[in-house]
């Protein structure tokens, strides 16, 4: 199935403690690429989250986007450490005096030492916060997944219509191959011929340069690869697993033969066809570069 590597999606769990909602987002990119900004409260569940991300999108830049509103429940809220906090107010106290300073030990100091004020989300809660977080999480991943298929439906389309094109022009060049080996071959005779003028003609010779030069100029070997390629090229579009890279390595391929094709032609009515398939490669190329 052909999935574009760009889109958006939103989900949202509502929970008797609040709402945690997630977006993600995912455009172009070689390999796979995930970020996640979360909330400082959900910050421990950053690892849960790029896991279940990466369970489903192989491939692409994607960030993910999670915010948590509402009210805390009551296993989370704060709580203080009276004895610690006096304790602090003593020392600071202390401090204060053996420096010979004025200032009075405030309520903010005090408050802002660590371990005063804390909150003692339990094992059930923090559990039960995973949860709700990765479902939200899920609903977004669905939501862009859904959005990457159409776009890989409206993809796959056009790619087998480009790909029809190349099929016609392959072809094409594989009906004119042998035309045109023949016609150089009667080329040269004749340029040999006004040469050599009243020279008998050694037709031995003449016979061994055209087949040297029929074997450099013939691309049957290019062409069967070719046909090879977009054999392959056809059962990628129908694999169920990302192919993006597969596709655009078999592209590679295709040029390559391409331009071999191009430089052995040489012909007047191959050259056209030869610089219509890289144009038509390069549009191929294009569009498999958003494919997951």
């Amino acid at each position: 199935m052909i999935k574009s590597m760009t889109g958006y999606g939103k989900g949202e769990v509502v929970a008797p403690h609040g709402r945690i909602s997630a977006e993600i987002r995912s455009v172009n990119h070689r390999y796979g690429e995930i970020s996640v900004k979360l909330p400082r409260g959900l910050m421990a569940f950053e690892n849960e989250v790029k896991k279940c991300v990466g369970e489903r999108l192989k491939r692409g830049k994607i960030e993910v986007f999670v915010q948590r509103e509402g009210v805390l429940d009551a296993a989370a809220r704060p709580t203080i450490n009276l004895p610690l906090a006096r304790a602090y107010f003593e020392a600071l106290g202390e401090l204060r005096d053996t420096l010979g300073l004025a200032e009075p030990v405030s309520l903010q100091l005090v408050a802002g030492q660590r371990d005063v004020l804390t909150t003692g989300e339990s094992e059930t809660s923090a559990e039960t916060l995973q949860a709700e977080l990765l479902a939200a999480v899920e609903q977004a991943v669905g939501a862009l997944e859904e959005m990457r298929s159409r776009e890989g439906d409206a993809l796959l389309a056009d790619l087998r219509s480009r790909r029809e094109n190349l099929g016609a022009l392959i072809a094409r060049i594989g009906g004119r191959a042998p035309v045109a080996v023949a016609d150089s071959a009667a080329r040269l005779k004749e340029r040999v011929a006004q040469l050599l003028a009243d020279t008998p003609l050694d037709e031995g010779r003449l016979a061994q340069e055209i087949a040297i030069m029929a074997d450099r100029s013939d691309v049957t070997e290019e062409l069967v690869r070719f046909d090879s390629h977009l054999q392959q090229f056809d059962r990628a579009l129908q694999l169920a697993e990302p192919v993006g890279r597969k596709l655009d390595f078999l592209l590679q391929e295709m040029n390559r033969e391409v331009n071999t094709i191009g430089s052995k032609g040489g012909d007047v009515e191959i050259t056209p066809l030869v610089v219509e398939l890289k144009a038509e490669l390069e549009k191929i190329r294009e569009q498999v570069q958003n494919i997951e």
